[in-house]
């Protein structure tokens, strides 16, 4: 897992900041107390990978390179 980069599609790594290992960080713990939805009102999360990818997705939108 990683939690410093987003991977891309050429293989290279994006560079995260601090507030976007931050949101990372928080989403896991929500994953780890079994409180991650995915979504508004969704389904409670029990896959690692789709919380990694939820995390992922937070902190990028969080960077400002995801809308």
């Amino acid at each position: 897992m990683q939690l410093f980069g987003l991977p891309r599609k050429n293989g290279e790594i994006m560079k995260m900041t601090k507030a976007g290992q931050k949101k990372v960080g928080k989403v896991m713990g929500e994953y780890k107390e079994g409180t991650l939805h995915s979504g508004k009102g969704g389904k409670v999360v029990k896959s690692r990978d789709q919380a990694i990818a939820i995390a992922m997705a937070e902190a990028a939108k969080k960077m400002g390179r995801m809308k």
